[in-house]
């Protein structure tokens, strides 16, 4: 199964950047992993807030192919205990699953079409994080279940 992470606009901070960096070299070592950047939109102060989640909902859209697994990091997603959230990915793989995409929405959200075309959300904390910072979270939790997964020593309960 790849893993595809795709998130709305660049990390702007350097330790984010190194963090992802880090964290995005070492996934690859479990499975095929991507991690793409939707740019930030230009003009939104022209733009509603639903209107921007639209046009950023298009670009989501566009990444996802028939047959892919579209899961939204959301607040009001599914809460996981780190091995919970190993135990769900390897049921994703163990069922066959070719492609695997993961997405952190932009600071509005998600548009409605984006949550139809969504098989399943997660919420990593019932605290609010800003929309870069958890992209390392996620990263490190992703990593984390991978070596869950694989009997490696980096989890301690």
């Amino acid at each position: 199964m790849k893993i595809k992470l795709l998130v709305i606009g660049k990390t702007d901070q350097k330790y984010l950047q190194e963090g992802l960096a880090d964290y995005h070299k070492r996934i690859p070592h479990y499975l095929p992993f991507e991690f793409t950047v939707i740019p930030d939109l230009k003009n939104t102060r022209k733009l509603s807030e639903d209107q921007q989640k639209e046009k950023e909902g298009e670009l989501i859209l566009a990444q996802v192919k028939a047959g892919d697994e579209l899961v939204l990091l959301d607040e009001r997603g599914q809460t996981f205990r780190s091995t919970e959230f190993a135990r769900f990915l390897e049921k994703k793989m163990l069922g066959g699953l070719k492609n695997l995409i993961l997405v952190i929405g932009g600071p509005y959200g998600f548009s409605e079409a984006v949550y139809q075309r969504a098989t399943g959300k997660v919420s990593l904390s019932k605290m609010t994080f800003s929309h870069q910072l958890i992209r390392l979270i996620f990263s490190e939790q992703l990593y984390r279940a991978l070596t869950i997964l694989k009997g490696e020593p980096y989890h301690h309960e």
